[in-house]
């Protein structure tokens, strides 16, 4: 269930971002007896990691989305990039694992644009080295 973790994941980063909720309350509105500890591990390791790491994230954010500010864009998929850069260049987890799920984010809480929109930018950053991969090549 890694997705619904990413899922929970978005939703904690997005109600902090556009609800101005703190992380603690933001974890614990997505918080259930039924996570298991990996899946919930993964929940709080993409909802912190990407708050810790925000201004840095951003930045790459910033430098990839051409005509586009942090700002103007869709809150889901601002939220969406944040992670997916995170988990690039913060876990092992492999390149095309991160842009796949964080495309079927994009189309399933956004629109196909966003998804187009989302894949188009992490390959960039991907591709552009920007992300320093922990533990992968750059496969995408």
């Amino acid at each position: 269930m890694r997705r619904r973790a990413r899922e929970a994941a978005l939703q904690v980063l997005f109600q902090m971002d556009v609800g101005k909720l703190s992380l603690e309350d933001a974890l614990e509105s997505v918080a259930a007896p039924d996570w298991l500890p990996g899946d919930w591990a993964l929940v709080e390791t993409l909802s912190q990691g990407a708050r810790a790491h925000r201004a840095e994230i951003d930045l790459v954010i910033a430098r990839f989305a051409e005509r586009w500010t942090i700002e103007r864009m869709a809150a889901v998929d601002r939220n969406i990039l944040r992670m997916a850069i995170f988990e690039l260049r913060h876990t092992s987890t492999p390149v095309r694992v991160v842009i796949n799920e964080a495309v079927e984010l994009a189309k399933r809480y956004s629109t196909e644009d966003s998804g187009r929109f989302v894949n188009g930018l992490l390959g960039n950053v991907v591709r552009s080295g920007d992300a320093p991969l922990v533990g992968h090549a750059a496969d995408a």
